[in-house]
């Protein structure tokens, strides 16, 4: 497609879009990426083939049926986009690729931070306070902020039930078993999947590490999902209880993606979290505004 910009292999990191001005994120299965005279373009299963604007992508996430070339790793690495292997609709996450920094400075920060008993407890309240701006949580040990936590989001899901007017039984998914969950359920685990996704490739593309969390541990992307945590509310469960109720009981995944698309956009949340998670691990002044 002409209107497609082009990406040339030359390109250095001042001509490069920040990430919180690239869009947020680009889902595709069955068909393959590769390299045409210097651009990336994606052929897909019929035979369908769109240039794609890499520079300005900040995470491409590959479902089933994809293939990618050698080349087209090495242009997209050099365009700082993120390249994110999941399930189909990005209902699970699997793995990520992603370029090596040149600066280790915020890895180093994060590093010594979470070492920190102290500054890693600073950290984790700093998180909280979002999501509790009214309560004084000055002398609360993690154990209780997440006690704290558990009790508002169990809370949050049947307050969005009653609003909607949709039934809620709890949360419940049994990975490799999707289809057995019910509609809103299969719809929060593939928004937080999502989610996940481009979170793990904006902490990748700003120098710092998933690996090393502040509220979670015990699994792969700790300070991936305690960043997910920040914008759940809007951006997946708000959603899942409202689409509940527009698509009356059958999951349909491309309304899915594409109401969760238009809120990753409008909600800002790579300008969001290029904000957040410096301001998170350092303090210091934020403006990113609220969690929506």
């Amino acid at each position: 497609m002409s209107d497609y910009q082009r990406l040339f292999v030359k390109i250095t990191r001042e001509s490069l879009p920040q990430i919180k001005d690239k869009y947020p994120f680009l889902y595709l299965e069955r068909g393959r990426l590769e390299i045409d005279d210097s651009s990336v373009k994606w052929i897909d299963s019929q035979g369908f083939v769109i240039r794609l604007p890499i520079s300005t992508i900040n995470s491409i996430l590959l479902g089933p049926g994809t293939s990618v070339t050698h080349e087209a790793i090495k242009v997209m690495a050099q365009a700082n986009c993120c390249v994110c292997w999941t399930g189909e609709d990005s209902l699970l996450f699997y793995a990520t690729g992603h370029s090596p920094t040149a600066n280790t400075r915020n890895i180093r920060d994060q590093y010594q931070v979470a070492a920190d008993d102290k500054k890693s407890l600073d950290v984790a309240k700093r998180m909280f306070k979002r999501r509790f701006p009214e309560t004084d949580i000055t002398n609360k040990t993690l154990a209780e902020l997440k006690g704290m936590e558990d009790y508002r989001v169990r809370e949050l899901y049947e307050a969005k039930a009653k609003e909607y007017g949709t039934g809620w039984k709890g949360r419940a998914y049994t990975p490799g078993k999707f289809e057995l969950s019910d509609l809103t359920n299969k719809i929060l685990t593939s928004t937080n999947a999502a989610l996940y996704s481009i979170l793990t490739s904006i902490i990748y593309g700003m120098g710092y590490s998933p690996h090393i969390g502040f509220i979670h541990s015990g699994s792969p992307l700790p300070f991936v999902y305690d960043m997910a945590d920040i914008y759940k509310e809007y951006l997946c469960i708000d959603l899942a209880f409202w689409l509940s109720y527009e698509l009356g009981g059958q999951y349909n995944k491309h309304r899915v993606s594409d109401e969760f698309r238009k809120r990753v956009i409008e909600s800002k949340l790579l300008e969001k979290a290029a904000s957040d998670i410096p301001y998170f691990i350092k303090g210091g002044e934020n403006v990113s505004g609220d969690s929506k």
